[in-house]
């Protein structure tokens, strides 16, 4: 990724603090408000909080999230701190809202993955060239 004129937003959520998925989804609409267009800001924020979410539901040790903007590349991360990868999983018509996080970052990231560390992992996406950076 392009690091030159690179920003960066950086918050530590606690562990089983839902309450912090607004306060992050708010944090990336105000760090993104004058660096990135709307539609692909809000596609982000949709994106971001289903990683926190799974993040802080299906871990007991919080979440870091990491968000780097250039003009050409918006790359959000959220790291959690329990190794293992997460298992993929096709949710059915009975399961509500429950199991869509990852089926809607690969709809709707340009690119996006899962990259192991000695202590948990991070899950990061892509959108690409919308930034005003």
């Amino acid at each position: 990724m392009e690091r030159r004129h690179e920003v960066q937003l950086r918050r530590r959520l606690a562990r089983t603090d839902l309450s912090a998925v607004a306060e992050v989804r708010c944090a990336l609409r105000e760090f993104l408000r004058y660096r990135w267009r709307e539609e692909s800001a809000e596609v982000a924020e949709l994106l971001l909080s289903e990683l926190v979410t799974n993040a802080l539901v299906h871990t007991d040790h919080g979440a870091v999230v990491t968000v780097n903007v250039t003009p050409a590349t918006l790359r959000v991360e959220v790291r959690d701190f329990v190794t293992g990868l997460p298992m993929p999983y096709v949710p059915n018509a009975d399961d509500g809202t429950h199991g869509r996080g990852l089926v809607l970052v690969h709809a709707l990231a340009d690119a996006w993955g899962v990259t192991a560390h000695a202590l948990g992992k991070v899950v990061w996406f892509e959108l690409e060239g919308e930034g005003r950076t």
